[in-house]
Formats: structure tokens, C-alpha cells, sequence
């Protein structure tokens, strides 16, 4: 079998834009407190059938939205501290719009992010979601493994999660190997190559303003 890196690096790019991936750069480390979540290597034919795919919105909706992203991308975070919740208002809210999160790792932070945003299950998901992006500028950038993981623990904490479970779901290795194998799946299968990217209903896009948002929404609802 062929042996994968957990690790997917990343680079800033310029514009509206958001995070461009590129090949395997980063080496995980040997840090204890987050032990399992480190594990480097996935077989390609990892059973990914229990990851619960994110969604907010009416599964009847017309419009269905695929949001690629990387709690550890500020575009991403910007899209959620800004359209995301215009979007949400105006089409998911009212039942215009089914959007479905669908996480990318360019590290370990933005799997550790994700690990801990799913520890909540399913109904808390977007809401510890929004804190870790509302609050990305702290915790991603405090520095050393054990520093960033105690600042999302603290997230989790927020969310009515205590240390006990956030510690379990954080070194749960066959959940961050099952998470890494469906990552990859997804993005290799729908060609996506920066975060955040949108998949509306089928169709790809980069990121773009809100105003641009609406009016493709608008075109599906109105075709």
C-alpha cells in the first residue's frame, strides 16, 4: 500500500484569493499531548464510511453548497466571520441554500481544529466552528504544539466540553488516519487546489465577495 504524510503544506496567495495547496513539506513531531493526532501515515483504502459529513440547511434545498476550508486559512476565517453569516441569514436560514464544511489540512493545527470541532458532534459542529475561526489569530499562531492545542481546548471548553473528552478525541489516531484518508479522497476528487473553495451545486468556484456569491446563488434558483 502506498504510504501518505498527514501533512499538507501551504502558501498565502495574493487577492480576494485564499490558500494554495502544494505537496507534502511538513514532518509531524513526536509532541505527547497530542500523540495520536500526530499519526503520519493512511493506507489508500481506508474505510472513510463513518465520517459524518458536516451540513447546515434544509437537505431539500435547490441549492446546495460544498465549502472546502482550513480552519488555519484567514481567507477561510474572514468567509466566516463575514459572508458565511449573510449567506446563512439570507439562504440557508430560509431554506434557499444546503451548505455542507468539508474540511482541508494543510497541518496538524487545522487537523487538530478539526478534531476538536467534530468532538461536539454534529449539532455543535458550526458553532465551535465559528469559535475556533473567530478566534484563529490567538490559537494558530501561539506557537509551540502543546501552546495550540491548550488554546483549542479552551475552545472546546467553551462549547460544554471538558478536558477529559477533548484529550480523547484529540488522540484518537484511527479518527485522525480515517479523517486524513476522507480529506484526501474529497479533494483529490473534486480537484480542489485553495481554501476556500465552493463547490455550487456541482460546480466550481474560488472565493469570491458576497455580492458574487449572490448572484450565483440567485442564477441556480432562478434556472
Amino acid at each position: 500500500m502506498k504510504r501518505r504524510n498527514l501533512i499538507l503544506g501551504g502558501v498565502a496567495v495574493a487577492g480576494l484569493g485564499g490558500w494554495a495547496l502544494t505537496s507534502n513539506l511538513s514532518q509531524p513531531g513526536s509532541t505527547a499531548i497530542v500523540g495520536a493526532a500526530n499519526a503520519q501515515s493512511t493506507e489508500a483504502d481506508v474505510d472513510t464510511s463513518s465520517i459524518r459529513e458536516m451540513a447546515i440547511g434544509d437537505a431539500d434545498a435547490p441549492v446546495t453548497i460544498i465549502e472546502y476550508a482550513s480552519f488555519t486559512c484567514p481567507h477561510c476565517a474572514a468567509f466566516h466571520q463575514g459572508p458565511f453569516k449573510q449567506l446563512k441569514s439570507e439562504y440557508i436560514d430560509t431554506g434557499k441554500v444546503r451548505m455542507i464544511y468539508r474540511e482541508v489540512y494543510f497541518d496538524r493545527p487545522g487537523l487538530w481544529a478539526s478534531m476538536v470541532a467534530r468532538c461536539g458532534g454534529e449539532e455543535k459542529f458550526f458553532g465551535i466552528a465559528d469559535l475556533i475561526y473567530k478566534g484563529q489569530s490567538d490559537w494558530a499562531r501561539a506557537g509551540e504544539p502543546t501552546a495550540i492545542v491548550d488554546g483549542l481546548r479552551k475552545i472546546g471548553r467553551l462549547a460544554g466540553m471538558d478536558n477529559e473528552t477533548l484529550n480523547a478525541c484529540l488522540q484518537d489516531a484511527e479518527k485522525a488516519q480515517t479523517l486524513v484518508a476522507w480529506e484526501t479522497q474529497n479533494r483529490e476528487g473534486d480537484d480542489i487546489t485553495s481554501t476556500p473553495s465552493f463547490l455550487i451545486n456541482g460546480t466550481k468556484q474560488s472565493n469570491m465577495s458576497y455580492a458574487d456569491f449572490k448572484a450565483l446563488i440567485d442564477a441556480e434558483l432562478d434556472g
